[in-house]
């Protein structure tokens, strides 16, 4: 009898995400791509993979020659302030999508939306935020939003 057919089977219950694997033509470019728009730390490189460091979570970069376009299939990332995010794009080669949300497709197709951490729920435990180096605030909004869920601080 499998897992899923007992009927007292208590199901696993999603806690996050742990991390991203993108997909893109060569990893030292994609390295160079992010960086020209986010700071960030290398967790590790090695052939054909790199890893970049989110505190509890990270981004895997890995190399695949098969060419791809996102069209709603995306993530969000979380930054601290995203203020000159639009203009990096640009410069690093980054294609901006239209749209309400700060959404952009990197060299290799993958579509990133880019979203400022004091505007919503999502929330880092404060040691991690420490650790990290951040010392950010929520919105009265994002606030709500948590209070809602009864996940307010």
């Amino acid at each position: 009898m499998s897992e899923t057919s007992q009927p007292d089977a208590k199901k696993p219950r999603l806690v996050g995400i742990n991390h991203i694997a993108l997909e893109v033509g060569d990893i030292d470019q994609a390295l160079d791509f992010y960086r020209k728009i986010f700071e960030f730390t290398l967790r590790a490189k090695r052939p054909g993979n790199a890893f970049i460091e989110l505190g509890d979570q990270f981004i895997n970069l890995m190399e695949s020659p098969t060419p791809h376009e996102d069209r709603r299939r995306h993530f969000g990332l979380v930054v601290d302030d995203r203020s000159s995010v639009r203009a990096r794009v640009e410069e690093a080669g980054g294609r901006l999508l239209p749209g309400p949300f700060l959404d952009f497709l990197d060299p290799w197709g993958n579509r990133v939306e880019v979203v400022e951490y004091g505007n919503i729920q999502f929330t880092k435990a404060p040691h991690v935020l420490s650790a990290m180096g951040f010392d950010l605030d929520k919105s009265e909004k994002a606030l709500r939003e948590l209070a809602d869920k009864g996940m307010a601080p």
